[in-house]
């Protein structure tokens, strides 16, 4: 395990040392093309927003501006670059208050050394999922994000860290990074190792993280991806021995009008009992978190209207499954409140190729019998530039 130290150490510091190479699947990358009539442009910055109307059964609407993100890109020479993204959410940013978040997202430095292998450093965004890495509002079905996006993989998921990317072979891409750990006093039930995550901000690497993924894109139409995420989270807590892992799976099709999406994501937390003990003696309350989470979902979309923007409209169905309480430590009962699932319908069109309009209902249920999941109807207007 020493030695895993210090080579975690050693990756970190050259990382840190050398920057990294333009991201062969990150969310820099440039809107859809502009066509022959369009007058946008893009200037020294890029960036993404969205406002939602949010209407949950038995409550108030809610109208809310979600994002206000801005990418700044600047090119030292053709091998080496910076990408910074700074995020505000919900508008307004009030002290302790829980109005806002204005986040760092995105600094890192890229070398481009080669096609085959690159290194990057600075905040960076695991590379886990489909929507981790890209997940602005044109480039998916449905007003908010998926729910296994946001409450089994802890989308938007950034920390700081170093690695590598690059692509080998023919069509098969990998990133490979050094990070800072979750943190498992904050983990939850409802929402899993969410809380967890440090942000960069004074990180606390007793124990470095390791994560990575893999895409194959050989295949036209087709892209199948896999990552992982695995790390000691229990500096908090010294007397623990509390380690994280994240498995996931995940697969794109698009073929003519017809668009499918399919991902799987599995959380393991070690050390779940005595961690649940060690919060309560703290807080006085268990936070009964559970030692497995585990989600899934399917999506299936179709181009009603195909004529190019602005005659571009996709319907969609998106079925989603998502527990964290899927499996306890032993003397835990699980919260069948949070054994959840959601069926999502609805539509996506697209006035110009980067704007997205969208509306879609939702139909969430879980398996309690007191606490029941409210329905939602939601509207919502997203670009990107």
């Amino acid at each position: 395990m020493e030695l895993v130290r210090k080579l975690a150490r050693i990756a970190l510091c050259a990382g840190l040392s050398l920057g990294a190479a333009a991201s062969v699947a990150g969310q820099t990358a440039a809107p859809a093309q502009q066509s022959e009539t369009s007058e946008s442009k893009t200037g020294p910055f890029s960036g993404y927003m969205d406002f939602h109307f949010n209407k949950a059964e038995g409550q108030d609407g809610v109208l809310d501006f979600h994002r206000f993100v801005l990418i700044f890109n600047h090119s030292f020479s053709q091998r080496i670059r910076f990408v910074g993204e700074l995020e505000l959410e919900h508008a307004v940013v009030e002290g302790l208050e829980e109005k806002g978040e204005l986040e760092l997202e995105q600094a890192y430095v890229d070398f481009l050394l080669r096609r085959s292998f690159n290194v990057r450093a600075g905040m960076l965004l695991m590379p886990l999922g489909i929507i981790n890495e890209r997940h602005e509002p044109p480039v998916f079905n449905g007003v908010e994000r998926p729910f296994v996006d946001t409450v089994i993989i802890p989308t938007t998921w950034f920390d700081v860290g170093a690695g590598v990317h690059g692509e080998i072979g023919r069509g098969i891409r990998y990133r490979a990074f050094v990070t800072a750990p979750l943190d498992a006093l904050e983990f939850s039930a409802d929402e899993g190792i969410r809380g967890g995550r440090q942000k960069g901000a004074e990180a606390n690497v007793r124990n470095f993280a390791f994560t990575g993924r893999a895409e194959y894109v050989a295949i036209p139409d087709l892209t199948l991806g896999a990552g992982f995420w695995t790390g000691d989270s229990s500096f908090s807590a010294p007397r623990l021995d509390t380690s994280v892992w994240v498995a996931e799976a995940d697969a794109r099709y698009q073929r003519g009008r017809l668009e499918l999406r399919w991902q799987f994501a599995d959380v393991g937390i070690s050390d779940a009992g005595p961690l649940n003990d060690a919060i309560e003696r703290l807080t006085g309350v268990s936070p009964n978190i559970a030692r497995r989470l585990r989600g899934f979902y399917g999506e299936a979309g179709y181009r009603v209207w195909d004529a190019g923007s602005p005659r571009d409209l996709v319907a969609f169905l998106r079925y989603e499954n998502f527990d964290t309480q899927y499996r306890m430590p032993e003397g835990f009962l699980p919260l069948k409140e949070f054994d959840r699932d959601a069926w999502v319908l609805g539509a996506t069109y697209y006035p110009d190729p980067d704007v997205a309009v969208k509306i879609d209902y939702i139909w969430l249920r879980n398996q309690s019998d007191v606490i029941g999941a409210p329905n939602s109807f939601n509207v919502g207007l997203g670009w990107w530039f």
